[in-house]
């Protein structure tokens, strides 16, 4: 059972789906971050108005808590997004490592409009050689050395 705050957080987030539809700035995704109760951020898809196939909504309002917060996770945050997030936003979203994460609309309901991410989780699954998109690999063990220097550095930051 989700309280009020939480549904006045979700309602923000469908806000700007529609608002963003609305206005033509982009496709029909929003989402808002919380912390300690308060949103921090929001975030609206601007795919299009931006030129940025990784604006999504999730990842937009995840950049803006960063920056907000001053930092590149979000413990003790929650998300909240108009829709199931596709692949990449979820992969972001672990990556944030918020506490949680509550969303609206299904990835079913997306790819009932023509956003059907179904094609990407099934290519995930798939050995790199056999994908749709060519892929190989090359130049391994040259790369190998960053891998080198970043375990064996004293001065980086964990994540």
């Amino acid at each position: 059972m989700c309280s009020n705050k939480q549904n006045e957080f979700m309602q923000e987030a469908i806000r700007l789906s529609i608002e963003n539809v609305m206005s033509g700035k982009g496709g029909p995704f929003g989402a808002v971050i919380v912390k300690d109760g308060e949103i921090i951020a929001r975030g609206a898809n601007e795919v299009t108005s931006s030129g940025d196939p990784t604006a999504h909504a999730e990842i937009v309002a995840i950049r803006n808590a960063c920056k907000t917060l001053g930092t590149f996770q979000l413990d003790g945050c929650e998300i909240y997004t108009s829709c199931e997030p596709c692949p990449m936003c979820l992969g972001a979203i672990y990556w944030a490592r918020p506490d949680k994460m509550y969303f609206a609309n299904t990835k079913k309901d997306a790819a009932d409009i023509n956003f059907d991410d179904q094609f990407i989780y099934e290519e995930i699954e798939i050995p790199f050689q056999d994908r749709k998109l060519t892929t190989a690999q090359m130049m391994r063990d040259e790369a190998l050395e960053a891998f080198r220097l970043w375990s064996e550095s004293i001065t980086k930051t964990e994540y």
